[in-house]
């Protein structure tokens, strides 16, 4: 069993999820503000036009995303309502199915960037100067585990 954390580190765990609620929280309103989908399409679209024409079947989307099989898969459908991304069947997998980025959802997720890199720059860049920033970029990516490959 693990010991209890010291109040110093309390103290970085709640200012590090207020951080993220606050600066994730400004960028959602900004994309509402500009009449854009929320923040989860534009990482579905990412990671979709980082694949390119070959595209990602939906699990491996789903390991690039770290989100439960159930919420991406509604999340999927909204997209695919609004055009933003295309399924196509394997044809050596009669079940199997690739998502696609289309040319719309490309369009959306630069629109989306257009809003969501000065928000980060806002929340972020603005506040902290570049040496801060980079100190804080190494000891996040301390915090950071790494994805398991096995599955």
């Amino acid at each position: 069993m693990s010991k209890l954390p010291s109040r110093s580190v309390e103290l970085a765990w709640t200012s590090l999820l207020r951080a993220s609620t606050g600066a994730l929280a400004g960028v959602e309103l900004s994309l509402k503000a500009a009449k854009l989908p929320p923040l989860a399409w534009y990482d579905v679209l990412l990671e979709l036009e980082k694949a390119g024409k070959n595209g990602l079947r939906p699990f491996e989307l789903q390991k690039e995303l770290l989100l439960p099989q159930y919420h991406l898969s509604r999340l999927l459908e909204r997209i695919e309502q609004k055009g933003y991304l295309e399924r196509h069947a394997i044809a050596e997998d009669g079940r199997g199915q690739l998502l696609v980025i289309s040319k719309p959802g490309v369009k959306i997720r630069q629109a989306m960037w257009d809003i969501y890199g000065p928000a980060i720059q806002s929340a972020v860049g603005e506040r902290l100067k570049a040496g801060e920033i980079s100190i804080l970029a190494k000891l996040l990516d301390k915090l950071i585990v790494p994805k398991n490959t096995d599955t």
